[in-house]
């Protein structure tokens, strides 16, 4: 084991290192918040490091944590330092074991699981599926899905926001990437793709990954194997027929190297599809829970949004010039995903030795940087837990002091998607609906792969009356310490 330098809780002996991962699996912005305040803004989860979050690489040093726009642009534009691997994380290395685990050789790898000149050519083969014009081709499916999914809200009922937020963009994803609405035929695939996520990210599967009936690794592969028959059947479909249906797999499909002439193969299709829809939804999907929970907590900003919305659009959902006509709207989006991220972390593995805050990391160490904290410098923003979309009317930042959708060449290749399905989302639900928190409701947080709310987030819907002081205040939860409320 490489000694870590870099300064970190002194783990106790034989258990001491699991307490420490379980705490940061437990609640990784408060744990780390504490470490980051008693050691600086480059933390080791353990002094000497042992510990191994991510890595899929037989020799993990340890884990350091760090935060702040010069160590986030360190990470995000050194490409040939710090290396990205698939989103399965350690069990990436397991998928050699079987045939059962060879799924894991390309779910969730995509654009997460090649780096330097590979990286570049398969973005290169992307881009041309979310350019500006593609994109703006999705208006029309963000709009008839969104009026869908609305039709179905039953108006003076509680209902879970979380859940109905993932079902919505999970019809768009489905919709956009297969070209299938779920429920329709052909759907399997995102069914399949949302199940395998929820297992992804239970702690047990990371934990305790047993090929054995009764564990929660064992059903996954179950399902991805399912979905590698399922989905190949489809890639094989659509080449015979060789004909752009208008969504992002046939334009993966057609996608040719401009140099070589190279196509993406079965496997990495696989990998890039799985990525795109897995990363697509739930981010979505937050980011909109979030934002009707903090216009819900902010009646004078839901109350000047719905003037801008009613001005502009006039009860109808937005065209795509008319989205550059809201920029209220846009600035509480930004906002929203400055004080609560929908993706917290930003992870990477070294890939040779290097130097960051003055600390040697060895080879193959674990660098999670913070997004969270760093979107709360308050030198940056001023009363930084306080939600202020109005601070985007004057203040100008890089990348690298706002990154919801990372930075540098491995930023969010979907970014210009995700913005602009946000946008025509809130503009329909808010014309329709006021969201309404429940009295003394509790709200604490779960954070690892993306910050969502434990449990669902229910809310009280109503038709939209402008009745925005209901519901105002007695929030209870650890989500209190991420953003003030009253």
């Amino acid at each position: 084991m490489t000694n870590l330098p870099v300064p970190g809780p002194r783990p106790l002996p034989l258990i001491g290192r699991n307490i420490l991962v379980s705490k940061f699996v437990k609640d990784s912005l408060g744990f780390t918040s504490q470490l980051f305040q008693k050691y600086g803004n480059l933390v080791s989860l353990a002094r000497g490091g042992g510990t191994n979050l991510y890595s899929p690489l037989p020799n993990c040093p340890g884990t350091v944590f760090t935060y702040g726009s010069e160590n986030v642009q360190k990470v995000t534009t050194q490409h040939e330092v710090y290396y990205k691997y698939p989103l399965t994380g350690g069990l990436y290395s397991r998928r050699d074991e079987s045939s059962r685990t060879e799924p894991l050789k390309h779910f969730g790898v995509g654009l997460f699981g090649v780096n330097n000149n590979e990286h570049r050519r398969h973005r290169q083969l992307l881009m041309p599926a979310f350019h500006q014009k593609r994109i703006e081709s999705y208006r029309d499916t963000f709009v008839e899905i969104t009026e869908s999914a609305s039709q179905e809200i039953e108006v003076n009922q509680v209902t879970n926001i979380a859940k109905l937020m993932r079902i919505l963009t999970l019809r768009i994803a489905s919709k956009t990437l297969f070209g299938v609405d779920i429920g329709e035929k052909g759907s399997k695939s995102a069914a399949l793709l949302q199940k395998i996520g929820i297992l992804l990210s239970n702690p047990t599967t990371m934990v305790l990954p047993f090929d054995l009936p009764g564990f929660s690794f064992h059903r996954m592969m179950t399902l991805m194997a399912e979905l590698d028959e399922d989905m190949r059947e489809i890639i094989r479909s659509r080449q015979a027929s060789e004909i752009d249906t208008g969504d992002v797999l046939s334009m993966l499909i057609k996608a040719r190297d401009a140099e070589t002439g190279m196509t993406l193969s079965e496997d990495e299709l696989l990998g890039h599809v799985s990525v795109i829809f897995a990363a697509g939804h739930e981010t979505s999907a937050n980011a909109l829970t979030w934002t009707l929970f903090l216009l819900s907590q902010h009646p004078e900003i839901a109350a000047d949004l719905l003037d801008e919305l009613d001005t502009v659009l006039k009860g109808k959902a937005p065209t795509v010039e008319q989205l550059q006509q809201l920029p209220l709207l846009e600035r509480v989006i930004k906002e929203s995903m400055r004080v609560l991220p929908p993706v917290p972390w930003n992870a990477r593995v070294t890939s040779q030795p290097t130097v960051l805050e003055g600390y040697e990391l060895p080879t193959g160490t674990e660098v999670w940087v913070s997004i969270y904290h760093t979107h709360k410098n308050p030198e940056i923003y001023p009363e930084p837990l306080r939600f202020n979309p109005r601070r985007w009317e004057t203040l100008e930042v890089d990348n690298f002091q706002y990154n919801p959708f990372s930075a540098g060449s491995r930023k969010c290749i979907g970014a210009g998607f995700a913005m602009m399905e946000i946008k025509i989302v809130l503009a329909i639900l808010l014309q329709k609906f006021r969201f309404q928190c429940l009295p003394q409701q509790i709200i604490n947080r779960s954070a690892l792969i993306v910050l969502a709310a434990k449990g669902g987030l229910p809310m009280l819907v109503s038709q939209q009356d402008r009745d925005f002081h209901q519901g105002v205040g007695g929030v209870k939860g650890n989500i209190k310490e991420l953003v003030e409320l009253q």
